[in-house]
């Protein structure tokens, strides 16, 4: 009877323990909500070739940005980067011609160098699809429709408590589209942003 009781004391002790270390876990998601301010390279290829002087480009904004990060390891993690589209006037040589719309996710590795300090910085590559979407150009004018591209990133959390936590975040993404007049390619617009974003962060 005594074995019996002592066996059943410590299933519960090892039980308990085993319970509070779960608790204790960190879960491996992260979810942030930045504002991101889109700065555009717009280094489109001049119109008409080299000499010309018509370049088409961007306008820039600031817009709502949410990511969910995956962490495979403390170090290690995924992070897929969402919006809703973004609708930007379309310029030739700064007059607004037009407007599009475009839906950029996008997917990084992340690297974390002190995840259980107050300040964890992190870098973090990855690949980029960009949609684009309600064209609205003079008539002739067209644009591609899908972009693939890097994207490069780098980061700070600085850590509240245990769950919150506050972001700083630049990334560099590749979108290029060709431009085209009555089907042929008259330019390659190089939108290239660079993505600075300030938000907040909840690790589960």
């Amino acid at each position: 009877m005594k074995k019996l009781v002592l066996a059943l004391s410590l299933a519960a002790v090892g039980f308990t323990a085993t319970q509070a270390m779960a608790d204790e876990a960190t879960s491996p998601w992260l979810v942030r909500v930045r504002a991101v301010n889109i700065s555009l390279a717009n280094q489109s290829d001049p119109i008409g070739g080299a000499g010309a002087a018509d370049r088409v480009s961007l306008s820039t904004k600031t817009i709502p940005e949410v990511d969910f990060s995956y962490f495979v390891t403390p170090n290690w993690s995924a992070e897929l980067i969402l919006t809703y589209p973004q609708k930007h006037d379309v310029k030739l040589d700064g007059n607004t011609i037009g407007s599009l719309k475009h839906l950029p996710p996008t997917l990084t590795a992340q690297y974390h160098f002190a995840p259980e300090a107050k300040i964890n910085p992190y870098l973090g590559a990855g690949v980029n699809y960009t949609r684009i979407s309600d064209v609205n150009l003079p008539t002739g004018l067209s644009l591609d429709n899908n972009s693939f591209g890097f994207a490069l990133q780098a980061g700070v959390d600085f850590k509240i408590d245990k769950n919150w936590s506050v972001n700083v975040d630049v990334k560099k993404v590749q979108i290029r589209s060709d431009l085209s007049l009555n089907g042929a390619k008259v330019s390659n617009v190089k939108v290239d942003p660079l993505l600075v974003g300030v938000g907040v962060g909840y690790r589960f």
